[in-house]
C-alpha cells in the first residue's frame, strides 16, 4: 500500500501543527496521563506533546525528584511549550526531533505517554521500538490514538492532509497492537475503545492501550 512521500507528511504535519501552536483547543484524544499515574520520583516522556500542558502537570506529579520531558517534531509547538514553563519548575524540558528516533537515552523514562500522535507516524512499529528503548525494565506506556475501523482507501492513504488531520495514518486495531507487540511488550491491554466515527468519509475510533516492558 502506497503512502505520502515522508518530505510530503511533515510539511503537511508540520504546517497544521505549526498553525495550531497559537491556538487554544485541545489536540488530545485521550487521557493518557490521567491513567499513566505517575508518581513523585518518575521521569516521564510525552510523545507529541504540543504545547506542553501534560508536561507541566505531570511536573508537579513527580515532583523535584523526577522529571517531565516533552517530545514534539514541530518547532512551534516546541517553543510554545518552553514558554509556557514557569520559572519555578526545573524538573521540565523538551526536545525536537522525530518520534521514530527519539532524541533520548536508553532507559531514559519510567512512564511513557502519548496523545493522538502516533496516528502521524508512517512507520508505527519503529516509534513503538523506541518507546521500548527509551522505557527502563518494569516501565510503562499509555498511548492515546486513532485507530481505523478497516483498511483505508488509497485515496485516503495518499492524502497528506488526512494524515495531518489525524486519520489518513490510522491503521486497524490488530495491526496496531501488533506493532506494540513486535517492539517487545509482552503485556499489552486495551483499556479504552470509543465507539466508532466519521472523519473525512472514513470511520475511526479512539484507542488508548497501556503496555509493560
Amino acid at each position: 500500500m502506497t503512502t505520502p512521500s515522508l518530505p510530503q507528511l511533515s510539511q503537511a504535519v508540520e504546517g497544521r501543527y505549526t498553525e495550531l501552536a497559537g491556538a487554544c483547543c485541545s489536540l488530545s484524544c485521550g487521557e493518557a496521563l490521567e491513567l499513566a499515574s505517575p508518581a513523585t520520583g518518575e521521569v516521564l516522556v510525552d510523545l507529541g506533546c504540543g504545547r506542553g500542558g501534560d508536561v507541566l502537570r505531570a511536573a508537579g506529579q513527580v515532583g523535584s525528584a523526577g522529571a517531565a520531558i516533552g517530545v514534539d517534531r514541530t518547532p512551534a509547538m516546541i517553543e510554545k511549550a518552553r514558554a509556557s514553563v514557569p520559572p519555578f519548575l526545573a524538573n521540565v524540558r523538551f526536545v525536537c526531533c522525530d518520534l521514530a528516533a527519539l532524541d533520548l537515552d536508553d532507559a531514559a523514562a519510567n512512564v511513557v505517554i502519548s496523545n493522538c500522535t502516533i496516528n502521524h507516524a508512517p512507520d508505527k512499529p519503529a516509534v513503538y521500538r523506541e518507546i521500548h528503548r527509551i522505557l527502563r525494565p518494569g516501565g510503562r506506556f499509555v498511548v492515546s490514538d486513532v485507530i481505523a475501523e478497516n483498511e483505508l482507501p488509497e485515496s485516503v492513504r495518499n492524502d497528506p492532509a488526512a494524515w495531518a488531520a489525524c486519520y489518513g495514518g490510522a491503521i486497524p486495531e490488530p495491526e496496531y497492537l501488533q506493532a506494540i507487540r513486535a517492539a517487545g511488550f509482552a503485556s499489552v491491554e486495551v483499556l479504552k475503545r470509543s465507539e466508532p466515527y466519521e472523519k473525512g468519509g472514513v470511520m475511526v475510533r479512539s484507542l488508548t492501550v497501556r503496555g509493560i516492558r
